[in-house]
C-alpha cells in the first residue's frame, strides 16, 4: 500500500490502532549514483551531507528524532526509552519502545524491516531481519523485549515491509543449514536451483512469517514488494552492490 499524504514516496500497511509507520523507497532525496536519490545510511559511502539533508526531510514528517541503529545482522535489542540520547548509533538490530511518539528506525536495501506491535498500540518493536539475524533470533528477542514491557499482553501483530523476494534470494548450503539444523521442517522455505549444486533459492519472507507465527504473533501481513527487482522505487544490495538504504519509521501515537 502506497501512502499519498507524506511530501516523500513511502510504503504503509494496514491501519493500526495507536500506531503509525511506514517505509520510505529510494525517491525523493538529494542523493548521487549509486546513492539516487533518498539513501538514509551514513555507513556505506554517500556523502555524509547528502545524507543529513535526507535525514532532514524525513524528520520532517515524524514526531521525534528517530533513533537510527548502527545494525550488525545479529539479535541484540535496544530498549528505546532506556537511553538518555539518540546521538549515538547504538549497535543492534532491533528496538522496542513503550513511549508514545518515540520513533524507531530500521534500515534496509533487500533485508526486511519488520514491525511488532501490541493490539492496543501500547508497546512497539522494529526488527532488521536478514538471513543471518533471523537465524540467530532477532525476531524473539524483539518480541520477548516487547513482552518484559507489557507482560499481560498476549495478543500481537506484526508487518513485514519490503525486501528481497523469494526468487530473487539465491543463497548457499551455509544459509539451508543455518536454518535446518535446528528446524529440518523449514526445507520447505528453500528451492534447488536446478543444475547449480549447492545453490538455493530461500524464502526469506516466508521464514520470516513463520518465525513470527512461531514467536506467537497471530496476525501478520506483508506488503510484499521485492527490493532486488524492482530497481525504480528500492535500493538493493542484492542487485547493485554499492547502493543505499531505505528505512521504516515507526512511532506509538495517541491521535
Amino acid at each position: 500500500m502506497e501512502s499519498l499524504s507524506s511530501p516523500l514516496p513511502v510504503i504503509t500497511g494496514p491501519q493500526w490502532e495507536g500506531v503509525r509507520y511506514f517505509c520510505t523507497t529510494r525517491l525523493g532525496g538529494v542523493g548521487r549514483a549509486p546513492y539516487d536519490t533518498l539513501n538514509l545510511s551514513l555507513r556505506v559511502g554517500d556523502e555524509p551531507a547528502l545524507v543529513e539533508e535526507n535525514r532532514r526531510r524525513l524528520r520532517a514528517i515524524v514526531p521525534s528524532d528517530p533513533l537510527w541503529l548502527r545494525q550488525v545482522n545479529g539479535c541484540d535489542v535496544v530498549d528505546a526509552d532506556e537511553l538518555l540520547s539518540f546521538s549515538e548509533e547504538p549497535a543492534a538490530d532491533a528496538s522496542v519502545t513503550s513511549s508514545p511518539e518515540r520513533v524507531l528506525a530500521i534500515m534496509g536495501a533487500d533485508c526486511f524491516p519488520v514491525l511488532i506491535a501490541n493490539h492496543g498500540g501500547t508497546v512497539l518493536g522494529a526488527a532488521h531481519v536478514g538471513w543471518r539475524g533471523l537465524a540467530r533470533g532477532v525476531v524473539e528477542r524483539t518480541l520477548q523485549a516487547m513482552q518484559v514491557k507489557a507482560p499481560h499482553n498476549s495478543r500481537w501483530r506484526a508487518w513485514i515491509g519490503p525486501g528481497i523476494g523469494a526468487g530473487a534470494f539465491e543463497v548457499g548450503q551455509d544459509v539451508l543449514d543455518a536454518f535446518t539444523v535446528t528446524d529440518p521442517q523449514v526445507q520447505t522455505f528453500f528451492v534447488a536451483r536446478h543444475g547449480q549444486p549447492g545453490k538455493w533459492l530461500a524464502n526469506l519472507p516466508g521464514l520470516t512469517r513463520w518465525r513470527l507465527q512461531r514467536a506467537g504473533v497471530e496476525q501478520i501481513d506483508a506488503c510484499g514488494f521485492c527490493t532486488a527487482s524492482d530497481a525504480r522505487r528500492f535500493f538493493s544490495y542484492r542487485r547493485e552492490g554499492c547502493t543505499g538504504r531505505m528505512a521504516m519509521l515507526a512511532w506509538l501515537s495517541n491521535a
